[in-house]
């Protein structure tokens, strides 16, 4: 990227990223190792090793199972488990009941490109260790055609459809968008209203479905920075909403560049996607005490020899802002791979791998961020009274002990809201 670029991200904005991922991504931790009668050991080693994230980082896994043959499917599945701990799974009306009453959600059905039956993402994210986030459950677009175009009607179908999915879903899927991109509802959707009521009807239905293990989302496109509050229509929506009581435990933004990729570093050094700007907005938005995610986020790559490359650097930039930002929870890029995005989308060629599977610079720039450099490793001793202290970032460890010739394994789990004292009994 060129020099206007590099001023927005000079080193000024980069130390404030690298200090708010500190503050906020990582905690402290006491060990105490005690012996078979309770006392503590002093002078042991453990080596503390994370396994995986508190915060989640996923892409969509739309087009699994669907590449053609038993290797490149396996392929598909570990690429995306090495660097994703979260996937989004398509519920779209129109892929999930295509014809009245015949329910796609089961294998054996017909193909639908990157519409996989939705029972296929269940041992998907069980194999893996997955947090699964369904998306989504009502929206103006992608319905069948057979859907009617009066609005009670339509309700009563909405309920049904609803109870389906939570009934066959909410015991493996722990997320919910409920309502998407509202804001731009056009007058033909048979629910429209200036005042887009539709959308606390739809949280109305779906709140008692779920239990408070569920995460139930509202989702949107955004204007990033330029439409902060009080004139971001999005922020009003959902202030109004929260003021009514409306079970909304989850904030979407998503973040999607579709221009010509050539033209990226034009935009991307102008007044929108200044860094500083994204972090007000976010810090605006963190101002309702609910989680934030990047839900659905598109980098083009530019053609010519360095365009991969310029690709790396911006998702870099971006994804340590993100990780950066106290309310944020997590970050979805929306298509893993070139060539696996919907129509004319492809043409951002926005994969983080190429259309053979083959890791682009940006891919192995984010397993470098969250299979490295934002994960803990380390050895440390106890002292005196038996205590050991570690900061790590917040995720699930395997903590070792040796002594005396005898090896102790156990699982902690470093939260941002626990006390996180652990022990060890030898």
């Amino acid at each position: 990227m060129g020099e206007a670029y590099q001023k927005l991200w000079n080193p000024e904005v980069q130390a404030r990223i690298d200090e708010g991922i500190e503050r906020n991504r990582k905690g402290e931790a006491t060990v105490e190792v005690v012996g078979a009668d309770g006392r503590p050991v002093k002078n042991v080693s453990l080596k503390i090793k994370q396994k995986s994230h508190e915060f989640l980082f996923g892409c969509n896994a739309f087009v699994l199972g669907q590449l053609g043959s038993v290797g490149k499917n396996k392929q598909y599945e570990e690429t995306f488990a090495r660097i994703f701990n979260f996937a989004t799974v398509p519920i779209y009306w129109g892929a999930t009941e295509p014809k009245q009453g015949m329910l796609r959600y089961k294998e054996g059905g017909e193909d639908i490109w990157r519409r996989p039956p939705v029972d296929r993402f269940i041992p998907f994210g069980k194999k893996y260790g997955l947090t699964l986030k369904a998306h989504p459950m009502l929206w103006h677009t992608l319905n069948p055609d057979w859907l009617p175009k009066d609005p009670e009607a339509l309700k009563g179908l909405y309920r049904k459809r609803f109870r389906e999915l939570s009934d066959r879903y909410a015991k493996d899927i722990s997320i919910w968008e409920v309502t998407n991109e509202s804001t731009g509802c056009p007058k033909t959707y048979p629910l429209f209203s200036e005042d887009k009521a539709y959308v606390e009807w739809a949280f109305r239905e779906a709140a008692p479905l779920f239990d408070n293990d569920h995460l139930l989302m509202i989702n949107d496109f955004t204007h990033f920075n330029e439409m902060l509050p009080p004139h971001s229509e999005y922020y009003n929506q959902i202030q109004g909403l929260l003021d009514k009581g409306f079970r909304i435990q989850g904030i979407g933004l998503q973040f999607h560049i579709w221009f010509e990729p050539d033209l990226m570093e034009k935009y991307l050094a102008g007044e929108r996607f200044q860094p500083e700007k994204m972090l007000a907005a976010y810090e605006a938005f963190a101002a309702f005490n609910r989680p934030l995610y990047i839900t659905e986020i598109t980098v083009p790559t530019p053609k010519g020899k360095n365009g991969t490359t310029i690709q790396a650097e911006v998702i870099r930039n971006l994804y340590r802002l993100w990780f950066s930002v106290p309310a944020m929870a997590g970050l979805t890029y929306w298509n893993l791979g070139d060539k696996m995005a919907y129509e004319s989308e492809n043409a951002a060629v926005s994969g983080l791998v190429d259309e053979k599977m083959k890791p682009k610079p940006s891919y192995r720039v984010l397993d470098e961020l969250i299979n490295r450099e934002w994960k803990t490793n380390q050895k440390i001793n106890t002292d005196e009274n038996g205590n050991a202290r570690f900061r790590g970032y917040y995720g699930k460890y395997t903590m070792t002990v040796k002594y005396n010739g005898k090896s102790v394994e156990k699982e902690i789990n470093l939260t941002k809201n626990g006390n996180n004292k652990f022990i060890i009994q030898l």
